[in-house]
C-alpha cells in the first residue's frame, strides 16, 4: 500500500520537515528497500511480492526521487543527512533495526545505516562507493548522459519506444542486462522519474568525494554484483569484500546494474538469505 509519512530532521538552522513516500506490503520482520540515484521505489517491483511472503517490506522513495518531495532548504543531499532522514523514517514507522537492502546509491546508504548500527542486516546490490576515481568518473558521466537524454525525449516518444523490446533496450540497457523483460509502463515511469528527480544533481555532487572504507563488525552483510553490470563494474565487488572481510560476496550471473529486473527469483533469494 502506497503512503507518505512526515517527520522532522535536525539541521544547522533547527528542525526541518521531511516527507517520504513509501509502499508497504507483507508480513514478518521488517525489510527496507532503497533504490539508486535517479530511480524510484518501483525498481523493486519485480521482487517485492516474493519478499513479502517472508518479510514486512517497505520500499522507499528517497527524498528528491520518485514521489518523495525534495529536501527543504538547510538539508544537504549528503550521507550524514540521508542517514538522519532514514533514521527518522524508521522511528516514524516504528521500525526497530529493520533489515535493509539497497541497490547502487541505495546500497551505499544501506552500508552507512549498518555502520551507524541502525539496521540488523545489510544486503547491497552493486553499491556505490567502491570505485576507483576513473571508474567513478565513468559512472557519473554515464548517469549524467542518461539524465540529459531522459529530459530531452518527449513523453510521446518515450511511450512509443517503450512499446517495443528494441525501444526498451535503447532506453534502459545501461542498467538492465535484460531490458526487454521490463514492462512498457515501467520503462516510461522510470524514464520520467529520472528526468524529474529534483535530488539528482545535488546527490551526484555529494557523491564525488564518497569512498566507503569501514568494516561493519557485528552486522551481517551480503554484497551482490551482476556479471553484466556495465555501470559499476564487478571488480568493485572484490574491493567491497576487502573492505568488509566478513561480507558474503554473491555473483549474480547474467544480471546488470539493477538485477531485480534481470533475475527476480535469484535476487529475492539473496536478500532473504541475507536477512535472517
Amino acid at each position: 500500500m502506497s503512503a507518505t509519512v512526515s517527520f522532522t530532521v535536525p539541521s544547522a538552522h533547527g528542525q526541518r520537515p521531511v516527507t517520504v513516500s513509501y509502499a508497504r506490503v507483507g508480513d514478518g520482520e521488517p525489510l527496507v528497500l532503497l533504490h539508486g540515484i535517479g530511480h524510484h521505489r518501483q525498481a523493486w517491483d519485480p521482487v517485492v511480492d516474493i519478499l513479502a511472503t517472508e518479510r514486512d517490506v517497505i520500499a522507499v522513495d528517497l527524498p528528491g526521487f520518485g514521489a518523495s518531495p525534495a529536501l527543504p532548504d538547510g538539508l544537504a543531499y549528503d550521507l550524514p543527512t540521508t542517514n538522519s532522514v532514514l533514521a527518522a523514517l524508521f522511528e516514524a514507522l516504528d521500525l526497530d533495526h529493520p533489515h535493509v537492502a539497497g541497490n547502487s546509491l541505495g546500497g551505499l546508504l544501506a552500508l552507512e545505516l549498518g555502520r551507524e548500527k541502525l539496521v540488523r542486516s545489510v544486503t547491497t546490490l552493486s553499491p556505490a562507493g567502491f570505485w576507483s576515481e576513473a571508474e567513478r568518473l565513468y559512472a557519473f558521466g554515464v548517469l549524467i548522459a542518461m539524465r540529459r537524454i531522459s529530459q530531452q525525449l518527449p513523453v510521446p516518444l518515450v511511450e512509443r519506444l517503450a512499446r517495443t523490446a528494441a525501444g526498451r533496450t535503447a532506453l534502459t540497457s545501461t542498467i538492465y542486462a535484460r531490458p526487454a523483460r521490463r514492462s512498457p509502463e515501467a520503462v516510461v515511469a522510470e524514464t520520467l522519474a529520472l528526468a524529474q528527480a529534483t535530488g539528482f544533481d545535488a546527490t551526484l555532487r555529494a557523491g564525488a568525494a564518497v569512498q566507503f572504507t569501514d568494516d561493519l563488525p557485528g552486522i551481517p552483510v551480503t554484497v551482490g554484483w551482476g556479471t553484466r553490470d556495465w555501470l559499476l563494474v564487478r571488480r568493485q565487488g572484490v574491493r567491497a569484500k576487502q573492505v568488509i572481510p566478513r561480507a558474503r560476496l554473491v555473483r549474480l550471473p547474467g544480471c546488470g546494474h539493477c538485477p531485480m529486473n534481470d533475475d527476480p527469483a535469484l535476487v529475492a533469494r539473496v536478500i532473504l538469505d541475507g536477512s535472517h
